[in-house]
């Protein structure tokens, strides 16, 4: 059975728990409203299920708390940021913000990231566009690898997601986040969680088998999307997010489900284009609202109640979310719980129902 939690109370838990082991307070309370972020949007393999993987990792010394984040190559339109083996999101926060001053002035911002960390769903930084008028793109390297070559049995590649953002006058953004696998591994820990079975398609194992018990996943490994065309698009974003940045890819990454000790390296990129580069803004968010409606209003297959668009159903969750609480299985809140008195602070607060 669940319960909920406003975000005001997870994001406060969350800073108070970084705090608790030595995050200066305003890096504290960034990651913590990015996590609830996650979690708003439905993100919940990726929000607050993933705080005490990082309190572990961060205990035993696999994170750096006082990383110098710095510029390490710069050109008008580019730049490599260096993360000090910084929490992800502290990284890439940053990137975006470079990517956006980038993009005002050259139309195109992209920085790459090395030395990063697991950093929450890719929605979160390719929306940070949103707010200036711009397209956000974002690419990562998945923090273990669950994917082998076309054809193999080796897992050389991750999940590698990809996530795209565009803004609209009217409509909800359309918002694009997605791995290069069926499912995000995230998705895969959820469910194990919270007790569920995954459904044919998510994963095999390695004689081919369909794998439906999520506490058995690593007897096998992920399925990419749309077959060999997922694997190579797996390949690439890892080249553009990991290769290029001189991050881990292939053999070199950490599988921080199991070494929490280790510099993970992570890669990642951010791209944002300016849409005033192009032409007018608000008559290119106007002709989007257009075929947003156009696509939603289309004729639909028998017993398709509705067609959806990229973010549109993450849009509602934040809205309901915001009034309503976010949900929170009970096993999660029973970590929780024992995490805040391993931690001594106070316990999640959780709405009366």
């Amino acid at each position: 059975m669940s319960s909920r939690v406003t975000t005001k109370a997870q994001s406060e838990f969350i800073a108070s728990a970084f705090s608790a082991v030595g995050m200066p307070a305003e890096d504290a309370r960034r990651v913590a409203d990015l996590m609830t972020e996650a979690d708003l949007q439905g993100s919940d393999g990726h929000g607050m299920i993933r705080l005490p993987p990082y309190i572990k990792r961060i205990k035993a010394g696999g994170i750096n708390l006082r990383p110098d984040i710095r510029i390490a190559e710069e050109r008008a339109a580019t730049a490599l940021l260096d993360g000090d083996n910084a929490m992800g999101h502290l990284v890439m926060s940053r990137a975006a913000e470079i990517a956006a001053q980038k993009a005002r002035v050259a139309g195109i911002g992209w920085v790459g990231a090395r030395l990063s960390n697991h950093a929450g769903p890719a929605s979160l930084y390719a929306r940070m566009a949103l707010p200036h008028d711009m397209i956000g793109l974002y690419f990562a390297v998945g923090n273990a690898n669950h994917l082998p070559a076309w054809g193999g049995l080796e897992m050389l590649l991750s999940t590698n997601p990809i996530a795209v953002a565009v803004p609209t006058l009217n409509e909800p953004p359309v918002v694009l986040d997605m791995a290069t696998t069926v499912a995000a591994y995230g998705k895969v820990k959820a469910k194990a969680q919270r007790g569920e079975m995954m459904p044919e398609g998510w994963m095999i194992d390695r004689l081919g088998k369909p794998l439906l018990d999520p506490k058995r996943a690593e007897e096998g490994f992920l399925l990419p999307i749309g077959g060999y065309k997922g694997y190579g698009l797996s390949l690439i974003v890892g080249l553009l997010a990991g290769t290029l940045n001189g991050a881990a890819m292939g053999r070199d990454v950490i599988d921080f489900n199991h070494d929490a000790e280790s510099v993970t390296n992570t890669g990642q990129a951010v791209a944002m284009i300016d849409i005033a580069a192009f032409g007018d803004a608000k008559e290119f968010k106007a002709r989007v609202d257009t075929l947003v409606r156009d696509l939603r209003d289309s004729e639909r297959m028998p017993d398709v109640e509705r067609i959806w668009l990229p973010g549109e159903q993450s849009h509602a969750r934040r809205s309901a979310y915001g009034l309503e609480g976010i949900p929170l299985a009970a096993t999660l809140h029973q970590l929780l719980d024992a995490l805040a008195a391993e931690l001594g602070i106070a316990p999640l607060a959780i709405l009366d129902r």
